[in-house]
């Protein structure tokens, strides 16, 4: 009967080991910040330098964050970062580059 007492967490998408990580979580945050303003500011011709200078931030501390994750919801919050962060860096980058 001690099962049924458990929480199925084998089989989530977002299923975590139950111990705090700082390092990784603060390196989720601040990819998806820097992917969500490099996104948007791509959408600006104007504000190319500052869209391709956080998606190239956005996409190394992202991949840094990929190479020392230890849950899927930590590598799952990071892909959508570096997505948004390689968008708006080559978009960024179409419109007039990282030194203008």
């Amino acid at each position: 009967m001690a099962q049924a007492l458990r929480p199925n967490t084998a089989g989530s998408l977002f299923a975590t080991d139950g111990r705090s990580h700082p390092v990784q979580g603060a390196l989720l945050a601040v990819t998806l910040v820097l992917g969500v303003v490099s996104f948007i500011t791509a959408q600006f011709h104007s504000l190319h330098l500052l869209s391709s200078w956080t998606g190239l931030l956005g996409i190394i501390t992202g991949a840094y964050g990929q190479w020392i994750s230890e849950t899927t919801r930590e590598r799952f919050g990071l892909i959508l970062g570096l997505g948004a962060s390689g968008l708006g860096f080559f978009l960024g980058m179409a419109h007039g580059g990282l030194f203008g």
